[in-house]
C-alpha cells in the first residue's frame, strides 16, 4: 500500500528519514515496522515565524518497497541520416533544443563560439589570476552558457508546468541529484552542472548529432526572406534551418542583425549592484535566531521587491553561501555575477540588486555616459538607418558604456569598484572594505557619485525600504560590488507568436534568453524545446 501526506514539520525531522518514519507512527497511525520506505515529493522551508517549519509532500510505502523511477527517463534514438538542424550556442536553450530535435527525429548540429564546460575553467580561473578575460571563453561563452558557472538555478514562475518537470527529469537523467525535482527552489550547484552538461553533449553525439566548440557563427546565409544556413569564423558553410540560442552577451550577433536589417527591437532590462553579506548575518536575519540556521537548515536565502520612484528595484540571482564572480565577455569591462555550489556553503551570501530600465528611460539625462566609441559607426548608411540601428541597439551601448565606466573605476582591471552599504545610502566613501568572496579583488568606490543617478538613487532608497522590512538587512557589513548588467538580453529579435519564426525571415528561429524568450535556465529550456518543435512543424 502506497499513502501520502502533507506534512509540516521541524527542520530535525525533515532532514532524518528514521525520525520521519517515527513522525508518521505518531501523528498518522502507522505501523513502524511496516514503513518499508518514504519517498519526499516536494519540500519547502516556511521561515515566516520565528519557530522554522518545512513543508513535505511525503509518500510511505505499507510493506512493498518503491517501484517506480525517481525521475522519468526519456529515450534517445540516433538520428545521424536524418535532416539537419543548426543550433547557434550551447546554453540551455541550445541544449534542450538539440535533445528534443533528436526525440523529434531530427539532427542537431550545435555551433559554440566558446570551449567545452572543463576547458572553460581554466579561462575562469585566468581572469582572478591575471585579470584577463578571453572574450570567447569566460563566463558567458562556453558550452552550458551563462548558466553553467551561475549556481544551476532551477527555479521559475514559469506556468508551464509540464514542461518544467520534464526539463528537470532531463537534468536527473544526465546526473543531477533527484533533489531538484523535490525542492521548491532547486539548484544544482556550480562544482556539480559542469558534468551534468558533458553528460549531455555526450548524448548528442551518441545520438547522430554533432557539436562544434570554438567555432562561431559569423553570420546568416539568407537567400530572399529565407535563411538557408549560417557561416563560421572557421570558413566552413552549414545548411539548414537556424535556432539561434546565443545567450544574452552576444552583443557581435545583435549588430550584425541590426546591420543587415533583420527586425530587432530593443528590450527592458535591469542594472544595478552585487551586494554580498555574511551568510551567516542573513541566516540570523531570515531564521530569526541568533545563532543562525544551525544544523539541519540550508544558507538562508531572500527576495526583495519596492516600486521606487515608478520603476522596481528588486533582488536577482540570490545564491546564498556563494561567490561573487567576474563576468566580463570582453576587454574594458566590468561585469560581476553570483553563483554557488552544491553545498551553499560559503561564508558569504550575494544577489544582485537592480533596478528596472525600459527603453524610453534611455532619454532621460540621469542616465546619460559619456562614451563616444559607444554610438554606431555612420560609415555609408544614411542618417535615418543610423537613428533605427540606435534605438534597436541603445539599451545594449548604455550596458556597454556602464561596463567601461565600472571597468574605468576599477583601476582598468578585474579590479571591481565597491562600496559598503550603508555608507552607500549615506554617499560616503568606505575608507576600507570588508573581506569578500570576489576573487579577483575589490577598490574602494564612490559608487554612488559615479553611477547614474537614475539607478543609484533608486538602489538607495530600495535599500533604505528593505531594511525597515527586515531589521539587520541595511548595513556596512554588506558592500556593494559594480556593476550587475547581464540580467537579461537588451534586445529582442522578433518572430512570430505562432510558428516562433523570424516576423519575416523563414527557418530562423530566434530562441531563449539571448532573443529576448526566456529568463534563465528552466525557462530557457523551455524555449528551446518549443523551438524543436516549431523546426519539425517547418521541415514537414
Amino acid at each position: 500500500m502506497i499513502q501520502e501526506y502533507q506534512l509540516r514539520v521541524l527542520p530535525e525531522i525533515a532532514a532524518n528519514e528514521q525520525r520521519l518514519k517515527e513522525y508518521l507512527v505518531l501523528e498518522k497511525g502507522l505501523n513502524l515496522q511496516a514503513i518499508t520506505a518514504t519517498r519526499i515529493l516536494k519540500r519547502s522551508i516556511d521561515a515566516r515565524q520565528r519557530t522554522i517549519f518545512v513543508n513535505l509532500s511525503v509518500r510511505a510505502y505499507i510493506n512493498e518497497l518503491p517501484k517506480e523511477n525517481e525521475y522519468q527517463p526519456i529515450i534517445y534514438n540516433n538520428v545521424e541520416r536524418k535532416p539537419q538542424v543548426i543550433i547557434v550556442g550551447a546554453g540551455p536553450g541550445g541544449l534542450f533544443a538539440a535533445l528534443r530535435l533528436i526525440e523529434l527525429g531530427l539532427r542537431p548540429v550545435i555551433v559554440e563560439r566558446g570551449k567545452n564546460v572543463r576547458d572553460r575553467k581554466k579561462d575562469l580561473a585566468l581572469i582572478g589570476r591575471e585579470q584577463t578575460v578571453n572574450p570567447e571563453s569566460n563566463y558567458s561563452f562556453g558550452e552550458g552558457g551563462a548558466g553553467a558557472y551561475s549556481d544551476g538555478k532551477l527555479y521559475t514562475r514559469s506556468k508551464k508546468r509540464g514542461n518544467v518537470d520534464k526539463i528537470l527529469n532531463i537534468f536527473c537523467q544526465h546526473g543531477a541529484s533527484t533533489a531538484i525535482l523535490v525542492d521548491a527552489h532547486p539548484h544544482i550547484g556550480t562544482d556539480k552542472l559542469p558534468r551534468v552538461i558533458e553528460n549531455m553533449r555526450n548524448t548528442i553525439i551518441e545520438c547522430g548529432g554533432e557539436v562544434h566548440f570554438e567555432t562561431r557563427m559569423d553570420a546568416l546565409i539568407i537567400e530572399g526572406d529565407e535563411v538557408k544556413g549560417i557561416e563560421t569564423n572557421t570558413g566552413k558553410t552549414i545548411l539548414g534551418p537556424v535556432v539561434l540560442a546565443t545567450g544574452h552577451s552576444a552583443r557581435d550577433v545583435y549588430r550584425w542583425l541590426a546591420t543587415n536589417q533583420v527586425e530587432i527591437e530593443a528590450k527592458g532590462i535591469a542594472v544595478g549592484v552585487r551586494l554580498e553579506h555574511p551568510a551567516d548575518l542573513i541566516d540570523r536575519i531570515q531564521y530569526h535566531n541568533r545563532n543562525g540556521r544551525g544544523k539541519y537548515l540550508p544558507a538562508a536565502e531572500y527576495s526583495f521587491v519596492n516600486q521606487v520612484d515608478g520603476r522596481g528595484v528588486y533582488s536577482f540571482c540570490m545564491c546564498p553561501g556563494g561567490f561573487v564572480v567576474p563576468a566580463a565577455s570582453g576587454p574594458q569591462q566590468i561585469v560581476v555575477n553570483g553563483m554557488s555550489p552544491s553545498s551553499r556553503g560559503s561564508r558569504w551570501s550575494n544577489s544582485g540588486m537592480v533596478v528596472e530600465l525600459r527603453p524610453e528611460d534611455l532619454n532621460d539625462q540621469e542616465l546619460k555616459i559619456d562614451n563616444k566609441e559607444l554610438t554606431m559607426p555612420h560609415e555609408s548608411t544614411v542618417h535615418s538607418q543610423s537613428s533605427i540601428l540606435n534605438a534597436q541597439l541603445n539599451m545594449m551601448f548604455f550596458q556597454e558604456a556602464l561596463e567601461r565606466l565600472c571597468w574605468q573605476q576599477g583601476n582598468m582591471k578585474q579590479t571591481a569598484p565597491a562600496q559598503r552599504m550603508t555608507d552607500f545610502t549615506q554617499k560616503k566613501l568606505s575608507y576600507d572594505l570588508p573581506e569578500s568572496s570576489y576573487a579577483p579583488g575589490l577598490v574602494s568606490s564612490p559608487l554612488h557619485f559615479w553611477m547614474p543617478s537614475f539607478i543609484a538613487n533608486r538602489l538607495s532608497k530600495g535599500f533604505q525600504q528593505f531594511g525597515k522590512y527586515s531589521h539587520g538587512f541595511l548595513t556596512n557589513e554588506a558592500i556593494l560590488i559594480g556593476v550587475e548588467t547581464r540580467t537579461s538580453a537588451p534586445v529582442r529579435i522578433l518572430r512570430d507568436k505562432e510558428t516562433l519564426q523570424h516576423i519575416r525571415l523563414k527557418g530562423l528561429f530566434p530562441c531563449g534568453e539571448g532573443a529576448g524568450y526566456a529568463g534563465g535556465i528552466v525557462s530557457a529550456g523551455i524555449d528551446g524545446e518549443r523551438c524543436a518543435e516549431a523546426v519539425k512543424a517547418y521541415m514537414i
